[in-house]
């Protein structure tokens, strides 16, 4: 872990710096302390911290993975890890909620209803009472949102378009089919320090007890 300057790395670099330290570019600079790989020539998913598979969601053809604590989401297929990427979950007093949900329906671009000023890009709605949606947004580094699941753009635009949502009835709206599993998994601590800035964590990998992923 080392702070430097930014410029000092390539946009490919700076682009896994983002998903390393949980910041969108914009706030990467500003951050006190960054974590940095002791090299870069590895796959994605190798720097990942989510498991490379799920034995639990082999069945799956897709799921998503949202885990709190790590401040990182996790899209399976058929069990197996295919991307990861940091998020930005729910502020103190507003965190977001763990629990099974269902990928709904997604928007380009979706305005809140509750403040008009919260427009946000890529929206794929999770919980259609709350209103709870993945979507692009500020990446400050930390849980900073009002309960929805923040996302880099470049994330937000592949679940869009990756994910399945619902199927309704014509006629009555009923649910025929459900969407995507998403699985938020976990609480954020906001009394201890960042799990990430500690090298010790990473080698351990974020791992889920075994009734996160029963009774769905």
């Amino acid at each position: 872990m080392a702070a430097r300057p930014l410029a000092r790395f390539t946009a490919s670099q700076r682009s896994l710096l983002q998903k390393l330290n949980r910041a969108d570019e914009a706030h990467l600079g500003g951050l006190k302390r960054i974590v940095v790989p002791s090299r870069w020539d590895l796959d994605e998913l190798a720097y990942s911290p989510m498991p490379g598979s799920i034995p639990q969601l082999t069945g799956e053809p897709q799921a998503l993975v949202v885990d709190i604590p790590a401040q990182v989401f996790g899209a399976y297929e058929f069990g197996a890890l295919v991307r990861w990427g940091p998020v930005s979950s729910g502020a103190p007093g507003r965190q977001t909620p763990a629990g099974q949900y269902y990928l709904n329906w997604n928007a380009r671009v979706h305005i809140s209803s509750k403040n008009e000023s919260w427009v946000m890009p890529w929206y794929f709605n999770f919980d259609n009472e709350s209103g709870y949606g993945l979507h692009e947004y500020d990446l400050p580094g930390r849980p900073a949102s009002h309960g929805c699941v923040r996302l880099l753009r470049t994330d937000a635009e592949w679940i869009y378009s990756w994910g399945r949502g619902w199927t309704l009835a014509p006629e009555s709206g009923e649910v025929l089919r459900q969407g995507t599993p998403v699985m938020v998994v976990g609480r954020y601590d906001f009394a201890s320090p960042r799990p990430w800035l500690r090298p010790a964590w990473w080698a351990s990998g974020v791992k889920f007890p075994e009734s996160d992923f029963t009774d769905r």
